[in-house]
């Protein structure tokens, strides 16, 4: 009977203590992975987190106040009444590149640093035999900006390129097209803090083109208004 009293060899109290042990040294070993995951994932989420998009400036105020203030003036019962901006085209033309074709790259170089996004070369529609136009041809370039690089670019032709031009009295009102886009022809590039000078080979003027979703011309107007569109007074679209 005292033989039967002895403990099993692995049973009783030396096994559970063994169990515990390992219990205990695998989950020392579980949270010794975790925090070398932790500490291999926190500098790529810190990264992520630098990298990661903003809201563009004017793309906040629109939201918080020219959004509300065009819903209040014009009476709009659902938000996407709202006139908003839809996309910037910049387009420019290039007559001299029948004769030499090499300035195109010094013309899509000029729109990729003021837009900050690759410009697509345009091509003649049809011949003109007194300019020497033959279909194909590549005459200009011109790139759409939608979006963040939309918001972003608006921002600095409003607040940084306009302003530096001389003897500037504002932007005409006239040039709306009747259904809520405006255009606007700058006259040189080198008004974008973009553009160094020391590189220009000569003064170039592209076009600006402003698509919105306003159904009327006073609607496009007051959009681009409260955007901070300096407009010239005394010459004002009825």
């Amino acid at each position: 009977m005292q033989g039967n009293d002895r403990p099993v060899a692995g049973s009783g109290q030396p096994r559970r203590q063994r169990r515990a042990d390992a219990d205990a040294a695998g989950g020392r070993a579980s949270r010794a992975r975790e925090a070398q995951q932790a500490e291999k994932a926190s500098p790529e989420q810190a990264k992520s987190a630098a990298t990661s998009p903003t809201v563009p400036r004017l793309l906040q105020r629109y939201r918080a106040d020219i959004a509300p203030a065009l819903m209040e003036e014009f009476g709009y019962t659902v938000p996407l009444q709202v006139p908003r901006l839809t996309k910037v085209v910049l387009n420019v033309g290039v007559g001299e590149a029948i004769t030499n074709a090499n300035v195109l790259e010094t013309v899509t170089q000029m729109l990729a640093t003021i837009s900050g996004q690759r410009p697509v070369v345009t091509k003649a529609r049809r011949s003109i035999a007194g300019f020497k136009l033959r279909e194909g041809m590549r005459i200009g370039a011109m790139v759409t900006l939608r979006s963040r690089r939309m918001y972003e670019f608006v921002d600095r032709l409003l607040n940084a390129a306009l302003p530096r031009i001389r003897d500037f009295r504002g932007v005409p009102r006239t040039s709306f097209d009747g259904r809520g886009n405006y255009s606007l022809g700058l006259r040189e590039q080198v008004m974008f803090p973009e553009i160094d000078y020391n590189r220009v080979d000569r003064i170039r003027g592209f076009q600006v083109s402003f698509v919105t979703t306003a159904g009327t011309d006073r609607e496009a107007l007051r959009l681009l208004e409260l955007m901070g569109m300096p407009f010239a007074r005394g010459d004002e679209r009825e």
